[in-house]
């Protein structure tokens, strides 16, 4: 089997939203297809071909490939009906279902990723987030995020000689503002948008809605690195 056919199921997958046993015909059976997403999910390989494409688009832009600066942020999206695993109550948003953490860099690309129930607080679930912190960046001086993050999240960082910054609107102002700094990772939430697969939670496990938010990054740098075309 082509390979090359495999991910382009799965691109399909995520543009359309389709599911799995409606694939075209033009592609591999469907359950091919959904092993290999299963294999790649568990075995890193969507996170770390992420990374890798990361580093390159940063080297291309003529940037240092590890980033000095993460901006962290979440969103509450709903889940699909008859799924109990990781479900919970966002009573700020008012939305039942999960929460996905966002840590990017100043270009918006998504480094890391984490899914769990929409209840749970932000600074506690962001904790999740400092093995790959520690591991894969030597560089990362700071993290901004707003006030749910403010708490343990910080401390811990801070106690590995990273700063946090709180980045939020003045308090005097109403309406929309961009908030420097932390705009970059609202704008990487929007382009969720594109991706049909992840406009809300349709995956019974949160591996698997952690994979499908790598690929969309990881196609969006495809994007930038091979092609002329922007999403």
């Amino acid at each position: 089997m082509n390979l090359r056919d495999v991910i382009d199921a799965i691109f399909y997958i995520l543009r359309t939203g389709c599911q799995w046993r409606n694939l075209p015909d033009s592609y591999p059976p469907w359950q091919a297809i959904f092993w290999y997403f299963s294999k790649w999910k568990k075995s890193n390989i969507f996170a770390e071909i992420n990374i890798a494409l990361n580093k390159l688009d940063r080297k291309n832009n003529g940037r240092d490939e590890n980033p000095a600066i993460f901006s962290a942020d979440s969103q509450s999206v709903k889940l699909a009906p008859m799924i109990w695993e990781n479900r919970g109550l966002d009573a700020h948003k008012k939305v039942n279902g999960r929460k996905r953490q966002f840590l990017v860099d100043s270009g918006g690309r998504l480094w890391f990723a984490k899914v769990h129930a929409a209840n749970i607080h932000d600074g506690a679930a962001a904790l999740g987030f400092m093995p790959d912190i520690i591991c894969q960046n030597e560089r990362l001086v700071k993290i901004y995020g707003d006030q749910a993050y403010a708490g343990v999240f910080a401390d811990e960082i801070e106690k590995h000689k990273i700063k946090f910054e709180k980045a939020a609107k003045p308090e005097s102002t109403k309406g929309f503002i961009p908030v420097a700094k932390r705009w970059v990772v609202e704008r990487t939430i929007a382009w969720s948008n594109f991706f049909r697969r992840i406009v809300k939670d349709y995956e019974y496990t949160v591996t698997s809605s952690v994979g499908w938010l790598y690929l969309a990054n990881i196609q969006i740098m495809l994007q930038r690195i091979y092609s002329t075309d922007k999403i």
